[in-house]
């Protein structure tokens, strides 16, 4: 029997706290080699030859390119892999980045959408990976949000947010949410995006109590929802 072929997925990373979380186990035991480039430091040539391209979160915008020039050099190899259909899959900050390459709009919702709450899945949702997680809270962190992209398929929402996910045929997947949130690790992104949370009247003791009550099914639900996912996509 041929050895199973050698895959590499690329994650880039904007902040350091919002990593691959449980996806990384996930694509470990299925054999992937996983390289972690930090956005704005690292070059980020990898990523155009990557088998699996994997875009992180991060507290700025999509639509920051004049103030973070880097975000610029990855619309455009965004924009090249999804023209070639190659994997990619976006949470955040990264299905927004990923939106905006399929030509759809990013702009603030108005309100901040911070806290674990369930998907509302469409019908295509739930025919799709995220049928993982459906009735499980999973973490919202965002002020803005996509329109859908031509093309692409509505998979979930929420009340405060009507495009949650979207998918383009089997190799791309866009989350608003983080399904791929390690909730053991909570308290780093409660330090992190402190400042955010103070801003938006958000007690981080409450966000603390959720972690702790949803992290454990969520991490079993989305280990689902990513091997699915990357089942068919690669």
């Amino acid at each position: 029997m041929s050895a199973a072929p050698h895959r590499r997925a690329v994650a880039i990373q904007h902040v350091a706290f919002e990593d691959c979380g449980t996806l990384g186990p996930v694509l470990a035991e299925r054999g992937w080699e996983l390289q972690t480039l930090q956005a704005g430091v690292d070059p980020l040539d990898a990523a155009e030859t990557a088998d699996l391209l994997i875009v992180l979160g991060g507290p700025i915008s999509a639509n920051d390119t004049d103030t973070h020039p880097f975000l610029r050099l990855q619309l455009a190899q965004l924009q090249r892999r999804l023209q070639q259909q190659r994997p990619t899959l976006g949470i955040c900050l990264g299905a927004q980045l990923i939106a905006r390459a399929l030509g759809a709009q990013v702009a603030p919702m108005g309100a901040k959408e911070i806290g674990f709450s369930p998907l509302s899945l469409t019908d295509a949702g739930m025919a799709s990976p995220l049928r993982a997680v459906a009735g499980i809270p999973v973490l919202h962190w965002h002020g803005e949000a996509f329109t859908l992209p031509p093309g692409a398929q509505r998979l979930a929402a929420t009340a405060a947010c009507a495009q949650q996910a979207f998918a383009l045929g089997t190799h791309v997947l866009g989350l608003q949410c983080h399904p791929e949130i390690d909730a053991r690790r909570i308290e780093t992104w409660l330090i992190g995006h402190a400042h955010e949370l103070h801003a938006a009247g958000i007690d981080p003791r409450v966000l603390r109590e959720q972690a702790a009550r949803y992290g454990a099914p969520l991490a079993a639900a989305a280990r689902d929802l990513f091997a699915t996912w990357l089942e068919a996509a690669a």
